[in-house]
């Protein structure tokens, strides 16, 4: 897919971009919506003048875009914020006044701090006891056997993620979430590291709750939140008192990033660019069924990418590589790889592709559980490397000719 660099003008200049699970470079419809959001209808909501009903026009047409995105049943269940941290802080502060003392929540060592933290707190708030599903160190995956266990307690709720931030795992959801449902849960899905990567189908999932952040899909810094409407209307999440009582409105407290969420809008204007250009017998005629064709190219070709990465990684002496390692299995996982280098500290190591004009994460990427599960917390975490569609095999190859240079200078 290298032609779509042209579509990011970040791409220009003279570096690699493998930082991507933090934050993906932005497609050029995003600047462009937003460019003319400020320009043509930049004033806040609920106005009886013109600028202000553009400005609500455009809020519309994005929530309705991004149900499509998640293909949800109505734009309704779709939710702003500023991310997904936030998104997930405040609905768990809803969610807590469902709780009673001795209720059980389960959450796992795979997910990302934003998916264990605000139930780790609502649990002890509310006198709540916190189950947690183990995963296996030697290959990143989930253990369904501890998972079972803690169904069996019947939790209120599940929290998973749909892949791992650090590990790159893609985790089973939709069986994840029937196995809940069957306990009497609900489950709250961490789709942000997938997004991404391939097509979400919350109606297939099944889940309750379903959250994303636009700017690690190549938009704006906002966060999205899918949620079946008429749990959104049950429960009661902390507002002022001007704000809507009614789904979406009454959980977007605040004015919201009105700029940022057209940038949303021209990810979705991207995405139906990138089936276009696709050879295709035929043309989905629904705004739904070009985002999922886009999303499946970007799927299949990233398979290539996990595959480079894969076979780069664990041709360089003195690298342990975490997570997911079966070639066999790369539809398992997205192309998000951490690992450690004998003789380097991550942050070096990190420092020393970064000078080299390649761009990686170290440390834990607020994965903390993974870390601590894998025992590298106090040892600095590692190194994460991460591909997106924009990604070529050429730059897979470059960042295996530093690390293989790096082995050497340390080990002598």
């Amino acid at each position: 897919m290298n032609y779509t660099r042209n579509q990011f003008p970040a791409l220009q200049r003279e570096a690699i971009f493998f930082d991507n699970p933090g934050g993906t470079q932005v497609a050029q419809p995003v600047l462009e919506h937003v460019n003319r959001y400020l320009i043509e209808s930049n004033a806040n909501h609920g106005g009886a003048f013109a600028t202000s009903r553009a400005s609500d026009a455009v809020v519309n047409a994005t929530r309705a875009a991004c149900a499509d995105f998640f293909n949800a049943a109505r734009a309704e269940e779709i939710v702003f914020g500023p991310n997904m941290t936030t998104l997930t802080l405040a609905f768990s502060r809803a969610f807590a006044r469902t709780l009673q003392p001795g209720d059980t929540l389960m959450v796992t060592r795979l997910d990302h701090d934003a998916n264990i933290a605000p139930w780790m707190q609502i649990a002890a708030e509310r006198g709540a006891r916190l189950e947690w599903v183990d995963f296996d160190v030697e290959d990143g995956t989930l253990r369904m056997d501890t998972l079972e266990q803690a169904l069996a307690t019947k939790p209120k709720l599940v929290a998973v993620g749909y892949a791992s931030n650090a590990l790159g795992t893609i985790n089973p959801v939709a069986q994840i979430t029937r196995m809940a449902h069957q306990a009497g849960a609900l489950v709250y899905v961490d789709a942000v590291q997938y997004a991404p990567h391939g097509p979400i189908d919350v109606q297939q999932i099944g889940c309750d709750v379903l959250v994303a952040s636009a700017y690690k899909f190549f938009a704006t810094h906002v966060g999205i939140l899918y949620a079946r409407y008429e749990l959104l209307d049950e429960l009661q999440p902390y507002k002022v008192r001007p704000a809507p009582n009614r789904p979406p409105g009454k959980w977007e407290t605040g004015t919201q990033n009105f700029e940022g969420i057209a940038g949303v809008l021209g990810a979705m204007a991207y995405f139906e660019w990138l089936a276009g250009t696709l050879e295709a017998e035929e043309k989905p005629a629904s705004r739904r069924g070009r985002l999922v064709q886009a999303m499946t190219a970007i799927q299949e070709y990233e398979l290539e990418l996990s595959r480079a990465l894969l076979e780069v990684l664990e041709s360089v002496p003195g690298l342990r590589l975490y997570g997911p390692r079966n070639p066999a299995r790369l539809d398992e996982r997205v192309p998000t790889f951490s690992f450690t280098l004998k003789g380097w500290g991550p942050r070096a190591l990190a420092e020393y592709l970064g000078r080299a004009g390649v761009y990686v994460w170290n440390g834990n990427y607020y994965a903390l559980a993974v870390t601590e599960r894998l025992g590298l917390e106090k040892r600095g975490g590692m190194v994460r490397v991460g591909a997106v569609h924009y990604n070529t095999l050429d730059e897979v190859y470059r960042l295996g000719e530093l690390l293989s240079q790096a082995a050497k200078r340390r080990q002598g």
